[in-house]
C-alpha cells in the first residue's frame, strides 16, 4: 500500500465572530454560533467573555 505525501488542499477560512475570555491568563474562546447567550461566561475560569473576530476554518 502506498501513501501519498503530496500537498493537501487548503482548508477554506473566513472571518468568524467568537467569544474570547477577558482574563489574560486564560486562552479560552468559542464560536458565537455555539453560544446562545447575550453575555457569556468563560467555562474554564468563569471570567466574562467578549466578542471579537478571528479568521478560522469553515465548519459545516
Amino acid at each position: 500500500m502506498a501513501y501519498r505525501r503530496g500537498p493537501k488542499e487548503p482548508i477554506p477560512e473566513k472571518e468568524t465572530i467568537v467569544w474570547s475570555c477577558t482574563n489574560e491568563e486564560c486562552s479560552c474562546w468559542m464560536r458565537d454560533a455555539f453560544s446562545n447567550e447575550e453575555k457569556t461566561i468563560c467555562p474554564i475560569c468563569k471570567s466574562e467573555m467578549e466578542k471579537e473576530v478571528r479568521v478560522l476554518p469553515v465548519i459545516s
